[in-house]
């Protein structure tokens, strides 16, 4: 994987992203693809904008918290007050 965890435009890079079939039609998305070793996340909104890089230990941690709903409160708008 790079060294560097962000790439500037993510239009340069040469991989094809990734959206979830639950993503609607204006772009609210955020595209998930493989790049050297890790994974590279943009909004779909910017496809111009930054990637930043992870590696797939951080990936996959974070999926395992999405699965068991620790993050449910952001996308409801509720916010963590502790925690």
């Amino acid at each position: 994987m790079p060294s560097q965890h962000i790439i500037p435009d993510a239009s340069t890079l040469d991989v094809a992203g990734q959206k979830s079939s639950s993503s609607g039609g204006d772009g609210d998305c955020v595209e998930f693809a493989a790049y050297e070793g890790g994974i590279a996340i943009r909004h779909s909104k910017a496809p111009n904008g930054p990637a930043l890089l992870y590696t797939r230990s951080e990936i996959a941690a974070m999926i395992e918290g999405v699965k068991a709903g620790e993050f449910d409160h952001l996308a409801n708008g509720l916010g963590r007050t502790s925690g």
